[in-house]
């Protein structure tokens, strides 16, 4: 498990589809470059509001990017380069 530091927050970006809404298998991945991803972690100056599981926007050219051993991909970025936090409607 990541542990960031300072005012560091640590995002799981999610795997891109390789299917259509109908079922469809793509033979080459869609590329998509979305600058939406999952708080895995956060740092311990940063805001409250920023939790675990908070659906987050970020700056497109930011932060460094890691791979686990389970290709999964991860962000590792400062506070100030998430623009916005998700809220889903009831």
């Amino acid at each position: 498990m990541l542990k960031p530091l300072h005012d560091y927050v640590i995002l799981k970006k999610e795997k891109a589809e390789n299917k259509t809404a109908s079922g469809i298998i793509l033979t080459t991945p869609k590329e998509q470059a979305s600058n939406q991803a999952t708080v895995v972690s956060v740092g311990p100056k940063c805001d409250e509001q920023l939790q675990p599981g908070t659906t987050v926007i970020f700056k497109e050219y930011s932060g460094t990017k890691f791979k686990d051993e389970n290709e999964d991909e991860y962000m590792i970025l400062q506070e100030e380069d998430i623009l916005a936090i998700v809220e889903m409607e009831a």
